[in-house]
């Protein structure tokens, strides 16, 4: 069993050279309900977005011990202004509490947060409220920063007391230090439940994929503000695709040369409990995607997250987390 780190440290100017200087990917996800250990973050990193190895020996990288002592569906994003890096998640262990059901209606308000200045080292995690109080559950967070507003829009999946926790729907609450948050909101609101939101922008676009239960497939919108209007990508082509959920979407190559640039959506079948699917596309607008070819993967990975790192980052992350034992 590797350390868990957990050192307390501030966040230092830590700017990224990603545009200038591609370095290659950590892909941040846990592994399942089989033990407590499994509902942990895991890293593993990637020069191509496609071929991917375990970092930590395969072990947990960071571990909860606040809550309820289990951490699912995380999410890491740097920083708008280059100091640092947030990583959230749901608080929620079912290895420990077993009740799918009350994990929906009375579980957890809060998630978790851990910051780093260099991805290597870790701050103690901390258990934070965003939830409403009538919130049965705050699941998946994400957060995108919204440059309107200058600061960062933090949003969950939630059932609610208010309808009798009649369906999941998207809450939201706005942040400028993932300390303090401000009131939640819904911010997605369909006639059937909606989990698992993220967000990505290409131009002066914004795109947002959702599990919608309508179809029990995922949805594609577009819009050029965070608060919408929003409208449904007509053509996109996994949009009946049913039995997968946490969708998540990070650029594979630039545009470059007058050529579009490569997306890939990765999406977890948890109806078979394989894990991640990718598919990629040259048309993010147009909704186009096929199933990606050349992709491995070093263990089934769950809901997650990817992020485009540097040279540099690349580098000390497999330095300093890439060989067994030596996370200290």
């Amino acid at each position: 069993m590797k350390k868990i780190l957990t050192l307390v440290i501030p966040v230092l100017a830590y700017a990224s050279a990603f545009a200038a200087d591609p370095g290659g990917y950590l892909f941040v996800t846990f592994k399942g309900e089989q033990s407590p250990m499994t509902e942990q973050i895991y890293f593993a990193l990637s020069k191509d977005g496609r071929q991917w190895d375990a970092l930590n020996g395969g072990e947990p990288v960071l571990v909860s011990k606040v809550g309820e002592k289990g951490v699912r569906d995380p999410y890491l994003l740097r920083s708008h202004d280059g100091r640092g890096f947030y990583l959230l998640a749901t608080d929620l262990s079912i290895n420990l509490n077993h009740d799918w059901g009350r994990a929906q209606t009375a579980a957890s308000k809060s998630i978790v947060i851990w910051e780093s200045a260099d991805l290597v080292r870790w701050g103690k995690p901390r258990l934070t409220r965003v939830a409403a109080d009538d919130a049965g559950c705050t699941w998946a967070p994400e957060a995108v920063y919204d440059g309107e507003t200058k600061d960062y829009l933090v949003f969950w999946a939630s059932k609610n007391k208010r309808d009798n926790f009649a369906k999941q729907r998207i809450w939201a609450a706005r942040t400028r230090d993932f300390r303090s948050f401000g009131k939640p909101f819904v911010y997605i609101d369909k006639p059937n439940h909606v989990i698992d939101t993220t967000i990505i922008r290409e131009g002066k676009n914004y795109f947002r994929f959702s599990k919608d239960e309508e179809f029990k497939a995922i949805t594609m919108e577009t819009s050029e503000k965070l608060m919408g209007p929003w409208r449904d990508v007509a053509e996109f082509s996994l949009a009946r695709l049913q039995g997968y959920e946490g969708p998540e979407c990070y650029p594979l190559k630039p545009a470059a040369d007058g050529k579009p640039g490569e997306w890939c959506l990765v999406l977890d079948q948890y109806s078979k409990g394989t894990g991640y699917h990718p598919f990629v596309t040259t048309d993010l607008a147009g909704g186009k995607f096929e199933p990606g070819p050349d992709f491995r993967f070093p263990f089934r990975f769950r809901h997650g997250s990817i992020l485009s790192l540097s040279a540099a980052e690349y580098a000390k992350l497999e330095r300093d987390l890439g060989k067994p034992g030596s996370v200290k």
